[in-house]
């Protein structure tokens, strides 16, 4: 383990939001909106200092889709490039990364 053991590990403010929505991201296929969701989500816990089953569980979409997170970050900038990827579930055209 890092220098941050677990007693140190904090807890994301928006992990009871975020968590349903990556246990469906395990079980879903990598449509576009998954895509985005699953990259937003990883730039969202990156470098963070808990949420490790979150973490790792993002790590397992990444694999059981056979995407490299440097792959995932290529696909994703070029559906928002196009963008309305959050228009057709209602949500607003807005970037929520952190």
């Amino acid at each position: 383990m890092t220098e941050y053991s677990a007693s140190k590990d904090q807890q994301h403010p928006l992990y009871n939001r975020d968590r349903p929505l990556i246990n469906s991201l395990l079980a879903q296929e990598p449509t576009d909106y998954n895509l985005a969701e699953l990259a937003r989500l990883k730039i969202r816990y990156q470098g963070f200092p808990g949420a490790r089953d979150i973490q790792n569980d993002l790590d397992k979409v990444l694999q059981r889709w056979g995407l490299t997170e440097e792959e995932l970050l290529i696909k994703t900038r070029q559906l928002h490039d196009v963008g309305g990827i959050y228009k057709s579930r209602g949500k607003k055209e807005e970037q929520d990364w952190n």
